[in-house]
């Protein structure tokens, strides 16, 4: 069990969390934002992060100032909390990254993480082995065994209070995902990170992010905290949230904003084509874009890196109010409608609705159906998984409009698309209380029908007729052939 993680709210498989960081003093609420501070290169002062942006958490690059003589020795004598001017708690990398960019680096895990201890990092990182998720089956075997090599090294290294990362590698495999999250949560090390995403995630294939996250999180203990490396672009945070990822690190704000690009919550924009900033943000409240356009290029990328911080963090906050209300699923889909890619990326979440469904809430907030993905929901799965415990009479007719002031029938039941049939006691209880749009589509009422078949297989004594408004043939042939069917609206009720 780990004591220094202790979930709070739960939606799908997103939550809130409390990660206690003791060397740091602090305890970071999650989900939680890392700003990459470059120790080369400061495009916000890190002094400026945790009171004008709220971040209280950062990450930097203990590689890079072990093999930089102009810092190291400046790092070690006052502290890496010291020489950024950073109060919160801090997370460093351990060359991992180089190894992938330049395949071979000068350090091993016992002495980078001794180094980590020495700067006073609060959240140190093994060498780990980053394998590409197109690598071939052989090497991604290879390099995960290295990599686990790596974590047992960390168990054996002294690092005091240090919080110690132990990375899930095995590139696009699943099966490699999967065991490598069992093994990491079987050592004694702390925070699980999902590593070398950061192809998928430039690439915009969040459907193989997702599955790739989703097999990892399979071997994973509830009780793991999980970062997902180099996901720290606005539009993909409520989806990452959702698959169940605690911790992210955020290079694009300063990346971005050095190509002179501005973040949203659904896309890049480019300053060279802006006319309008859209958000109120203090940068965006005070300048244009052509006052940017018009200063001089140090001052323009400082301001857009701001902005980039700013609509990145009030996302992480849009996130926790939506998983405390209940309403997660529901901020998923607006981004999803914000790039064919993000869409991708929320229908492959939606395939695995079973594992969303056993942290989801069984009572919320009102249930809005907001497009045909909604019908493919955790609480449609609970409801349809549940209609074989309800008591079914002999004869029950099952309608989507009033009920009829005289019928022949020992029960008369609700159908509600997407979930389908439920006895009226239960009509003010959630989900059943959805809001749905008067024009029901397709997905909504092929989900309906599902419920019906489900109910009509675990009462075969039954005599069941569905009373619809208007249902296609292609949705009734996905019923039983003993249930009986009337248009409602042909009959004009």
């Amino acid at each position: 069990m780990r004591d220094h993680f202790e979930v709070r709210d739960h939606d799908a498989a997103g939550r809130i969390g409390r990660l206690e960081v003791p060397s740091a003093g602090v305890t970071v609420e999650t989900p939680a934002l890392l700003p990459v501070v470059n120790p080369n290169v400061l495009t916000v002062d890190p002094s400026r992060l945790r009171g004008e942006f709220g971040a209280e958490m950062l990450i930097t690059n203990s590689y890079i100032i072990r093999s930089t003589d102009r810092i190291r020795d400046r790092v070690l004598d006052e502290g890496i909390h010291g020489f950024l001017g950073f109060d919160g708690a801090i997370m460093t990398d351990s060359g991992s990254f180089q190894l992938a960019e330049y395949g071979e680096i000068d350090v091993t895990t016992a002495e980078i993480l001794e180094f980590q201890r020495r700067i006073g990092s609060d959240v140190a990182t093994p060498v780990d082995v980053p394998t590409p998720p197109d690598a071939n089956r052989d090497r991604a075997e290879r390099e995960l065994a290295t990599t686990e090599q790596a974590l047992t090294d960390a168990e054996a290294t002294e690092t005091g209070e240090m919080l110690v990362n132990a990375p899930v590698q095995g590139s696009a495999y699943p099966d490699l995902r999967e065991a490598a999250g069992r093994h990491a949560a079987g050592t004694d090390l702390d925070v699980f990170p999902v590593g070398a995403m950061v192809p998928l995630l430039n690439a915009y294939r969040y459907d193989d992010v997702v599955e790739t996250v989703t097999a990892a999180k399979r071997g994973l203990d509830p009780d793991c905290p999980v970062h997902l490396f180099g996901a720290g672009h606005p539009m993909s945070l409520a989806l990452a949230v959702a698959l169940g990822c605690d911790l992210f690190d955020s290079a694009a704000y300063a990346l971005m904003a050095r190509d002179g690009r501005y973040l949203t919550v659904s896309g890049t924009e480019h300053l060279a084509e802006m006319a309008y900033f859209p958000c109120s943000c203090p940068v965006c409240a005070e300048h244009t874009p052509e006052d940017l356009r018009a200063g001089d290029d140090d001052t323009a990328e400082r301001l857009l890196a701001e902005h980039n911080l700013h609509v990145t963090f009030e996302e992480v906050r849009r996130i926790k109010a939506a998983i405390r209300a209940g309403n997660l699923l529901e901020l998923v889909d607006r981004r999803a409608r914000g790039h064919p890619a993000m869409l991708d990326g929320y229908r492959a979440l939606l395939d695995a609705a079973d594992r969303l469904e056993a942290t989801d809430p069984v009572s919320k907030d009102t249930f809005f159906y907001t497009s045909h993905e909604s019908a493919r929901r955790p609480e449609v799965r609970r409801h349809h998984g549940r209609l074989d415990r309800l008591s079914v009479p002999d004869s029950i007719l099952l309608t989507e409009s009033k009920t009829p002031s005289t019928h022949d029938y020992d029960a008369v039941w609700r159908v509600k698309p997407p979930f389908g049939p439920f006895p009226r006691s239960l009509s003010e209880t959630y989900p059943l209380t959805a809001e749905v749009p008067d024009r029901v589509d397709a997905a909504a009422r092929r989900a309906a029908a599902e419920g019906v078949r489900r109910l009509a297989d675990a009462n075969p004594d039954a005599a069941i007729t569905l009373g619809h408004d208007g249902w296609p043939d292609r949705v009734l042939d996905r019923l039983p052939d003993r249930v009986e069917t009337e248009n409602l609206r042909e009959l004009g009720r």
